[in-house]
């Protein structure tokens, strides 16, 4: 049998969660994550273990060359819908990292005081929690003392929080969120702590024999006589302590208003969380704010604070910079104009002397058929009585006519001459090879005195024979 085709109600609703499914995805934040400059090995694991921490929001497989500037990146953010950079960069003695939102700013400038990678982090754990389906759905953001006063420290946390989608906590979906990122904030220090950690769900009010019944593998029951040891056992809330503590994090109550079902355990609505760090983990010192892509007004920097005389006197210094741009800008539109329009008259003027020179080429060309008018008409004659009793001349001599090629400067019409010998090719050499024998005859006659002899008639034209006498 033929495949069924889909009728018209599954194709429109297959159309209708594509849609929506399209704009989910561009109605979210997107990011780049790549560095500035040369960087060292573990600075390139490093930007790979955050680009795995933003995932699915990311580009994964980005390529960065030496010849790319920021430019690049911007011009091809805008058509895919990113919508945050997250650059690294390197010095001889610091580790930079720069936090952009697009297309305006503001700019975050970080000082990477301290960081590990995920392998240094995994291999520290005695039992590391890491598969690829937690990184098909996004983190979830978790901010800590980002409530203190201060208009810079509202900026960092709004731009954390916008770095991932938001989450509706009446509708979100439970089993979907296996990931956590916490930034914590210390205003003593004033530092900020990046870690990166797996979630582990553990159901609460069950023995811990009856859960580890529930799962996929079957416990060891050979010490127990009987079942219901396996199922009244005692559960203490230290084991999901003691859990947390191998897996390097810490576990907290949670109740939720759906059901979570993890590793075949039941579904319920009390579960503890164990969160296991997975890394990166970063240590980040605040260092400045900027307006725009690190090319605006400093509205924050840690290191040094502006009165406001110094603040008018920068202002001043900027307008004074825009107006000379500005400046520069006009003078270039002028010069290129006028670059142009003298581009333009060359131009013409060219085509002008070449289309003169044409005619005057054609003009010559012309004339030089034509006789020279400052020729005497007895000059002309007399070439003319030199060129006519040359021919006269040849046809005594050979008796044909002479080909054109002999005489290339004669101008003579076609059958001006006719030939006075027979048409036929054999008799015509013969009788050349006769007339010359007669010719030279008649000429040894004249030196000897000797007298020829008259030829007969059926002797033909081979040449007369001579008798001798005494």
């Amino acid at each position: 049998m033929g495949k069924r085709s889909k009728t018209k109600s599954q194709k429109k609703a297959r159309e209708n969660a594509i849609h929506l499914a399209q704009e989910e995805f561009s109605g979210v934040p997107h990011s780049f994550v790549f560095h500035r400059g040369q960087v060292g090995k573990n600075m390139h694991q490093l930007i790979e273990d955050v680009r795995r921490a933003m995932e699915p929001y990311t580009a994964v497989s980005l390529k960065v060359r030496k010849k790319n500037t920021l430019k690049d990146f911007i011009s091809i953010a805008g058509p895919i819908g990113v919508t945050h950079f997250l650059v690294f960069s390197k010095t001889e003695t610091n580790v930079n990292f720069k936090l952009a939102r697009l297309p305006k700013g503001p700019t975050l400038s970080f000082k990477v005081l301290q960081y590990s990678l995920v392998k240094d982090v995994v291999s520290s754990l005695k039992r590391h929690r890491m598969h690829d389906q937690q990184f098909t759905h996004y983190p979830l953001v978790v901010l800590n003392n980002f409530g203190t006063e201060g208009m810079h420290i509202k900026l960092m946390a709004t731009m954390f929080q916008n770095l991932f989608p938001s989450i509706n906590v009446h509708k979100v979906n439970l089993n979907a969120i296996k990931r956590c990122i916490l930034i914590n904030y210390n205003p003593d220090t004033q530092l900020i702590d990046f870690r990166h950690y797996s979630i582990k769900v553990v159901p609460v009010g069950m023995s811990k024999g009856m859960k580890k019944l529930l799962q996929e593998k079957f416990p060891n029951m050979s010490k127990f006589e009987d079942i219901s040891e396996l199922l009244m056992k005692a559960h203490s809330n230290g084991g999901v302590s003691r859990q947390a503590a191998e897996g390097g994090g810490a576990s907290f109550l949670v109740r939720g208003p759906g059901a979570v079902s993890r590793g075949g355990e039941p579904p319920c609505s009390q579960h503890c969380w164990a969160l296991v760090i997975i890394g990166p983990r970063m240590t980040l010192q605040l260092v400045k704010i900027e307006e725009g892509l690190s090319e605006g007004d400093v509205l924050y920097h840690s290191f040094g604070h502006k009165s406001e005389e110094e603040i008018k006197a920068m202002l001043e210094r900027k307008e004074k910079k825009l107006r000379l741009k500005e400046e520069r800008r006009k003078k270039q539109d002028s010069d290129l104009k006028r670059k142009q329009e003298e581009r333009e008259a060359n131009k013409n003027k060219s085509l002008e002397g070449i289309r003169k020179k044409k005619l005057c080429q054609k003009q010559e060309e012309g004339d030089s058929d034509a006789e020279d008018p400052g020729m005497a008409e007895d000059q002309k004659q007399d070439d003319h009585s030199d060129y006519e009793a040359d021919l006269e001349y040849y046809r005594q001599e050979v008796g044909v006519e002479p080909d054109e090629d002999l005489f290339p400067g004669a101008k003579r019409k076609r059958g001006s001459f006719r030939s006075l010998q027979p048409k036929k090719k054999f008799k015509k050499s013969r009788e050349v090879a006769g007339n010359k024998k007669e010719l030279r005859g008649e000429a040894a006659r004249e030196g000897s005195g000797q007298k020829m002899k008259p030829l007969g008639k059926n002797k033909g034209l081979l040449g007369p024979k001579f008798k001798g006498t005494a």
